[in-house]
Order: C-alpha cells, then sequence, then structure tokens
C-alpha cells in the first residue's frame, strides 16, 4: 500500500500479509462519510475494498466498528487492516494442489513441502499463486469472470518453501478483509509440528522474544533481548514425543512473524532438524561415532528439508461466523524419518541395558 508520505497524521506498520494504519482524523475536519474519506486518503485502494473492511470489521474509529455511511468527526482515530493483495500479473500455470475445502468463500490448501508460496527472485515461476491462478483462472484475460469473484489472489498468510502444510486462500474481498483482521487480532489458530535436536528442559513452555533482521545476515533473522528491537513474537511448544537425541514438539503461533518457530527453537538451543539456515542441517545432539554420523547423514540425505509441518489451522468462516478448523497429517516422508529415529534410539536403550 502506498501511503500519504507527507501526511503526519498517517502511520503505518507491517507485519505479515497486512498493512495497519492508524489515521488521526484533522481537528478541523468537516463531517464526511468514512468510506469516501479513506478513499481519497488511502491510496491504491478502492472504495469496495475500504467497504468490505467495514463490513468485516478490519476498520474502527475509536475502537469501535462503523458502517460505510458513518461520518467521522474531529480527533477521531480510525485504524485500518488492509489486506495484502497479489497482482494478476502473476502467470497462471497448470501446477496439481491438493485441495482440502473449498466454498465460495475460502480455499484451504495442502502445501507440499519444496513449493515456494510467491514469486520471487530466484522463483519467479512454479510457485502456489501461479498454481492458484490457474485454479481459479485469475489472469488479465479473465477479469471480471473469475472462479474467485475477483481479480486478485486473495493470500492471507504464508509458509517457507520446505515447510509442508495447510493455508488458506480468500476468495472474494469481504473473505479476504475478514480474515486478515483474524491474522492480525491473533485469533485464528496455527499449530506445527517440529522435529527439533535433544530434549527441551520443561515438556511445555512459551517463547517471548522479539525476532527482526539479523544485523549481519540480511537473509537471516535473529531474536533480539531487547524489547526496542525487532517486532514481538511469540511461540507456545508442547513435547509430543522425545527420542533422546531428537525431539517432536508442537508449536502454536500466537503471532506470525517470519521464520519465527525456526528462530525460536533455535534460540533454545534445540534447532529444527534440518534446518540448513539455522543450525540444524549438523550434528547438534549425541556422541559423533561413525555410526551415528552415517544414520545422520542418511537421514539427511533422505530427508532433505527442514521438518517443519503445518498441522492444524482454524478460524471463524467470514460469512457463517462459526469456528472451522482443518488438520493435515505429516507427510510420508516425515513419518519415515521419525519411525527410523524411533528405532535408533530403541536399538541404543537395548544395546546399553
Amino acid at each position: 500500500m502506498t501511503i500519504h508520505e507527507d501526511d503526519p497524521t498517517t502511520t503505518s506498520e507491517n507485519d505479515d500479509l497486512q498493512d495497519v494504519l492508524i489515521i488521526q482524523v484533522d481537528k478541523n475536519q468537516s463531517p464526511r462519510r468514512i468510506d469516501t474519506f479513506l478513499t481519497d486518503r488511502i491510496k491504491n485502494v478502492s472504495r469496495t475494498r475500504i467497504q468490505q473492511g467495514l463490513r468485516s470489521g478490519a476498520i474502527t474509529v475509536n475502537g469501535n466498528t462503523v458502517k460505510p455511511n458513518f461520518r467521522i468527526a474531529p480527533l477521531q482515530t480510525i485504524q485500518v487492516i488492509v489486506p495484502h493483495h497479489e497482482e494478476i500479473e502473476i502467470g497462471p500455470e497448470d501446477i496439481p494442489l491438493d485441495i482440502l475445502f473449498e466454498d465460495e468463500d475460502i480455499l484451504i490448501v495442502n502445501k507440499a513441502a519444496g513449493m515456494v508460496v510467491h514469486p520471487g527472485i530466484g522463483n519467479p515461476r512454479h510457485t502456489l499463486l501461479n498454481a492458484l491462478a490457474f485454479y481459479l483462472n485469475i489472469s488479465p484475460e479473465a477479469a471480471g469472470d473469475t472462479k474467485a469473484g475477483f481479480d486478485r489472489l486473495g493470500l492471507v498468510h504464508r509458509i517457507d518453501k520446505e515447510t509442508s502444510g495447510l493455508l488458506v486462500i480468500a476468495k472474494n474481498e469481504y473473505a479476504l478483509s475478514h480474515l486478515a483482521k483474524q491474522f492480525f487480532d491473533h485469533s485464528s489458530s496455527r499449530e506445527y509440528y517440529a522435529l527439533v535436536w535433544g530434549e527441551p528442559e520443561q515438556d511445555n513452555g512459551t517463547i517471548d522474544l522479539p525476532i527482526g533482521r539479523h544485523p549481519r545476515f540480511r537473509q537471516l533473522f535473529s531474536t533480539f533481548p531487547d524489547r526496542d528491537q525487532g517486532k514481538s513474537a511469540i511461540t507456545h511448544y508442547e513435547v509430543i514425543e522425545k527420542m533422546y537425541y531428537v525431539t517432536l514438539i508442537k508449536c502454536k503461533l500466537e503471532t506470525g512473524r517470519t521464520h519465527q518457530i525456526r528462530v525460536h527453537l533455535q534460540s533454545m538451543g534445540h534447532p529444527v532438524f534440518n534446518d540448513e539456515k539455522y543450525g540444524g542441517n549438523r550434528i547438534v545432539k549425541g556422541t559423533v561415532h561413525n555410526r551415528y554420523r552415517q544414520f545422520v547423514e542418511n537421514i539427511f540425505a533422505e530427508f532433505n528439508r527442514h521438518a517443519l509441518h503445518a498441522r492444524t489451522l482454524g478460524f471463524v468462516h467470514p460469512t457463517t461466523g462459526k469456528w472451522i478448523q482443518f488438520e493435515s497429517a505429516l507427510p510420508y516422508e516425515f513419518e519415515s524419518i521419525l519411525k527410523k529415529w524411533r528405532n535408533y534410539t530403541q536399538n541404543q536403550k537395548q544395546l546399553h541395558t
């Protein structure tokens, strides 16, 4: 979103896939419909999008929801949660998708590991959004006649390339705005399964450490002990299964920062297994004797990505108002390495008894 740079009453905070604006109404402002006021105030956002934001509760005045015909008054504070949009220039590609659920408002995709969500430098094609553009018939030529009901891709959140699991896609403006507010308010529910090195000291807990760009390696992220650095990030975790050398844990996101789970677990000294960026692609736990080293290297070769899976996703349905939740079983290759770790650990116990 483009913001009026010369306007001191407008501020922005970008968090994941939502733009958040705080607008202070001028003391000399005359009464005016809020939808027309915001359409003029915010560049590149249509009046239709503003109206859907008002109807979904993503736009508030002094903390209260209002209707599109609400008339603003001087010194009121307007908060606008504007969802991220993907332009229709993303080229459609006929790539198979694992769709778990679809209705007129939303689409739930079970993303395979190795698929990039969004085109970018180094990954201009063959992404989830290219596949969605084809499936939903979103292209410049099909504008106004799309399966999605609008001409843009309603991406609400992302997961990393090598992470498998669940994503929700909005199929119309109202659903996109409604979901964007839930993700911004942290009222949605997202749970991941991660295989990590070692065993956490406690079987459950909360990691509350701000996350920001690494000061030296700008493609990485890091935790910061100083609350004035980075952005607030909270991850709740629970141990599912201990295998001495590695542990299967469940992580529940309260916030959704980039690489949040991977960075938080690394900060505990338990990086995600085979996570190249954050130190999990080397032996962190266990004596490095030949047999053990060969066992780990064989698993690295078999499972050539980090062991993180977006397992459950829950939120309030934009139209029905009912809580819905989806679950994705661990992929076969994930289950396979868990079985091998269980067998190895059991064999080691038998050798020492």
